[in-house]
C-alpha cells in the first residue's frame, strides 16, 4: 500500500511538472556530465543563472568563488553565465568545457544519491578535482563526499548519466526520494562515520590548495 501510494504521488508529480512546462530541457553539446538539466537562480538580471551568479572561470584563476558582475554576462546551453571581468567572459567562450561545474552544478553529494539537489551552500562550497569544478550543498555535504571521493565520484557519473542528464531533475529527485539507490545513508549517519573517522584519524588527506586537488601527473 505504501508502495502504491508513493507511484500514485510521483505520478501526480510528473504529471504536474508537465502541464507546467517544466519537463522542457534545453539541449546540450557539452561533456556526458556538463549537459542540463541546470540548477539555476534568478534575479533582476537574469532568469537561468548558474552558481548563483558566481564566475565559473576565476575558480579556476583565483581559487575562490568570485561575484559576478551583472553588466558581464552570456548565454550558453540555454542558461546565463555571469562573469567578474572582460576577460575571463572571453576565456570561458573560448572553452566552456574548461570551466563549466560538473553535473549541472548540482550539489555533488546529491548526485551520489540520484538525487539532484540545489547546490544551496553552493558556489561557496567548492572543489576543483583533477581539472573539473564540483559545487556542494554545503560544508558537510563536502565533507561526506570527500570520504571516498574516487568511489562516489564513479557513482555520482553513473547516476548522471542513466538517469539524470536530459530529464527533468524534479522528477528524478521525488522518484529517489521514495525509491532509494542501494547504497543510501541518511545524513546523520554519514555525519557520525565522518566524526568517528575525524576522531580517528583516518580522513583522506586532500592534496593540493585549500580547494585545488591537481590533476594526475
Amino acid at each position: 500500500m505504501q508502495r502504491r501510494h508513493a507511484l500514485t504521488l510521483i505520478a501526480a508529480a510528473a504529471a504536474g511538472l508537465m502541464t507546467t512546462g517544466c519537463a522542457s530541457v534545453a539541449s546540450a553539446t557539452g561533456t556526458a556530465d556538463q549537459g542540463p538539466p541546470f540548477r539555476t537562480t534568478s534575479d533582476a538580471h537574469a532568469d537561468k543563472l548558474m552558481l548563483m551568479g558566481h564566475d565559473a572561470v576565476a575558480y579556476f584563476t583565483q581559487n575562490e568563488a568570485v561575484a559576478g558582475n551583472p553588466a558581464i554576462q552570456a548565454e550558453h546551453l540555454g542558461v546565463t553565465w555571469r562573469f567578474a571581468s572582460e576577460a575571463n567572459k572571453a576565456a570561458f567562450l573560448r572553452e566552456p568545457a574548461k570551466y563549466m561545474p560538473q553535473f549541472g552544478g548540482f550539489c555533488s553529494n546529491g548526485i551520489n544519491y540520484a538525487v539532484p539537489w540545489g547546490a544551496g551552500g553552493g558556489p561557496n562550497t567548492w572543489r576543483i578535482y583533477r581539472g573539473k569544478l564540483y559545487v556542494f550543498g554545503g560544508q558537510s555535504s563536502r565533507d561526506q563526499f570527500e570520504m571516498d571521493t574516487e568511489l562516489n565520484l564513479q557513482r555520482a557519473h553513473q547516476y548522471w548519466t542513466s538517469e539524470i542528464a536530459g530529464s527533468n531533475p524534479l522528477f528524478v529527485r521525488y522518484k529517489r526520494l521514495v525509491f532509494r539507490v542501494p547504497h543510501y545513508q541518511s545524513d546523520a549517519a554519514l555525519q557520525a562515520e565522518w566524526e568517528a573517522r575525524r576522531a580517528a584519524g583516518t580522513l583522506p588527506v586532500m592534496p593540493g590548495g585549500q580547494q585545488v586537488v591537481p590533476a594526475q601527473p
